[in-house]
């Protein structure tokens, strides 16, 4: 049993643990107690703010964000492991961003949903851990249940958090996923990193809404990530330009990070760009009718926003592109939608183009 592990026994099977890792296709596995430290006063304070702003989910479960042992008692050591998801052959970012004819998609969703994909290869972690000591209590997640991830994997040494509050790698930036295996095994600990952001603000000072109030302090109702895929209702007027073509998340605070100059493409085939996502008209996308919707997105993160909020989203970015008859032609049709929701941010980008459009008198 676990509990009669010497700690040379426990000290080796760390050792097989970052090497069964790498070979499930993990870039980096790291080791922490079974606590998130400070930063469960920092979640507080980041709630009291409201900053979480409909995500009611974050402030229901905070105790179990707060106390890992709630999702597991007698958990005693926590496995964080890393995948990086950058895909392969995608077109570049600033490319889509700078064409206000195509539609913007994070570049973490632009392939197969990871969670299925993370939770697998965890599970398969757990698989040899126990044919190699036998049974010991466990669970796996991967931004599945109430979990402080990026506290939990800076606490194992796989990065600090930075100014922009995603974690960051001094060998791989921050395009990766994360996942964890909580255990009750007594694995000896690695050693937190020290951060690296030093005086460089570029995350900060990119954010097309201003986010950001502060360094590590995210305002999440202004960011567009969470107004594009999280927030489900209208999305507020004076922000509704800011969002440029950006039509599912946003990835501009990591495109100038430094530090993501040494991140490398995902050698994963389910992170490879689907349907031509990474590069897709904002025309074709929003001609997309529920089913097809359903049928291009099947096994994707996008899928979980649903149809209305797709078009919502389109809507806005069509808004704010160049008045050309089709975009103007596409945004009637959609005009009598059955979605109050919809109908309301395309007849909000119908105002903009109509009005880009008409001839000032005396110009």
């Amino acid at each position: 049993m676990p509990q009669t592990l010497t700690p040379s026994q426990c000290q080796e099977l760390a050792g097989q643990i970052r090497q069964w890792g790498h070979e499930l296709g993990f870039q980096a596995v790291g080791i922490s107690p079974a606590s998130v430290g400070d930063h469960a006063e920092r979640l507080d304070a980041w709630l009291e703010k409201g900053s979480h702003g409909d995500m009611g989910w974050m402030a229901d479960r905070a105790e179990l964000r707060r106390e890992p042992a709630r999702l597991l008692p007698g958990v005693r050591r926590i496995v964080s492991l890393r995948m990086d998801y950058l895909p392969p052959a995608a077109r570049a970012p600033e490319t889509i961003l700078s064409d206000p004819s195509l539609g913007y998609v994070s570049r973490y969703a632009l392939g197969r949903d990871y969670h299925k994909l993370l939770r697998r290869r965890i599970q398969k972690l757990a698989d040899r851990i126990e044919d190699a000591v036998g049974p010991f209590g466990y669970r796996a997640f991967t931004d599945s249940a109430p979990v402080l991830e990026k506290a939990l994997a800076e606490q194992a040494g796989l990065g600090w958090i930075g100014k922009h509050t995603n974690l960051l790698s001094r060998e791989a930036g921050s395009w990766f996923f994360l996942g964890e295996l909580f255990t009750d095994l007594p694995l000896p600990i690695d050693e937190p990193v020290s951060a690296h952001c030093g005086q460089c603000s570029a995350c900060l000072d990119i954010c097309p809404t201003r986010a950001f109030r502060g360094p590590y302090d995210l305002d999440a109702r202004r960011c567009i990530s969470y107004l594009t895929i999280e927030h489900r209702g209208s999305i507020p007027e004076e922000l509704r330009p800011l969002l440029g073509n950006r039509i599912y998340g946003c990835d501009d605070c990591q495109m100038v990070c430094p530090w993501n100059r040494f991140a490398e493409v995902s050698a994963e085939p389910d992170f490879i760009a689907r349907h031509g996502l990474d590069a897709a008209s904002l025309l074709a996308l929003f001609a997309w009718d529920e089913s097809e919707f359903l049928d291009r997105t099947a096994g994707m993160a996008i899928r979980r926003i649903g149809h209305e909020r797709w078009l919502r989203n389109i809507s806005v970015a069509l808004g704010n592109g160049p008045a050309t008859p089709d975009a103007i032609a596409a945004l009637e049709r959609r005009a009598q939608h059955a979605s109050v929701l919809v109908r309301e941010h395309v007849a909000w980008a119908l105002n903009r183009l109509r009005n880009a459009a008409t001839p000032v008198l005396g110009a």
